[in-house]
């Protein structure tokens, strides 16, 4: 995974609550055995109509949000079901950073593990990133290292971040590769007890 320190990206607002796994990755979607390729098939029955062509009215089809690397998104973001493709799709399809009042837990440590800063905010702060966001081109800068996110119009949010998780993101580390940071002991573990 990439370290993930200081990120400024488009922003796109999904201004919508109780957002579930299936929404964000259909079940049908979920036959790959890799992580890769699922971005494709995010917020699928949103994105596309029943003959498969792009719906102009949602959110994430419209030009100004193409190439958008922080999604905003309502209360509850990423209920549902514990599915690890969620994440998989969130950030195949580009997203590094989500900004929510609040997640389901199952999937906020999935982003952890794959990768994605998921920010609890308040409903004010986002509903404020949500109407700035209207705004073609409206970018964010996330400093993960400071726990703040900021625009360039002095707007600024302070968030908490649990230490091991800040580590993990910081360092581009999955679980395995927190294991293989401590390689060096467990060789000298290893060796001494052959």
């Amino acid at each position: 995974m990439e370290p993930l320190r200081i990120h400024t990206g488009l922003v796109c607002p999904l201004n919508r609550t109780n957002v579930d796994t299936d929404q964000i990755i259909p079940k049908q979607f979920l036959k790959r055995i890799e992580r890769s390729g699922f971005g494709q098939f995010l917020f699928y029955h949103w994105r596309f109509d029943d003959e498969g062509k792009l719906r102009e009215d949602f959110i994430l089809n419209k030009p100004q949000y193409q190439g958008a690397s922080i999604l905003v998104a309502g209360d509850n973001f990423g209920c549902g079901s514990s599915r690890e493709h969620a994440p998989w799709a969130v950030q195949d399809f580009g997203f590094k950073v989500i900004i929510a009042p609040s997640y389901a837990d199952i999937f906020k440590n999935n982003c952890v593990k794959n990768g994605i800063l998921a920010i609890v905010a308040s409903e004010d702060q986002v509903q404020t990133l949500m109407k700035k966001a209207e705004s073609e081109g409206y970018s964010l800068t996330v400093n993960l290292e400071e726990q703040v996110v900021t625009d360039n119009e002095g707007f600024e949010i302070k968030f908490d971040i649990a230490p091991y998780p800040k580590q993990m993101l910081l360092n581009g580390w999955d679980e395995i590769g927190v294991t293989l940071s401590y390689e060096e002991q467990i060789n000298k573990y290893e060796a001494a007890h052959r």
